[in-house]
């Protein structure tokens, strides 16, 4: 089963391509996702890497968690379940009669 890692404190210079060899020399690369501006499209400095089997995923997290990356020490682990529900937004009291 997969596992998907979150890899922080990433150089804004780092690559997607970098990122996949890197976990890649420890085992098979499902998925890289790094986060970008929508605006700029530039890095936002971490990614989400997601690792075909849970074994490589932890010697991945123990592997490369505090490595050096583009003069930066990254940080690897489990990354937290999605939030699929974001909840109501604006804030507020909803209430409109209060003219």
């Amino acid at each position: 089963m997969a596992k998907r890692l979150y890899v922080g404190n990433l150089s804004y210079t780092t690559t997607h391509s970098a990122l996949s060899e890197m976990f890649g020399e420890i085992g098979e690369v499902v998925s890289v996702n790094l986060i970008t501006d929508r605006m700029s499209g530039r890095s936002k400095g971490f990614a989400f890497v997601e690792m075909a089997d849970n074994a490589e995923a932890l010697a991945a997290i123990n592997q490369l968690n505090g490595t050096e990356v583009d003069g930066r020490a990254i940080k690897v682990d489990e990354a937290r379940p999605r939030r699929d529900d974001r909840g109501g937004g604006g804030g507020g009291s909803g209430r409109r009669d209060r003219w």
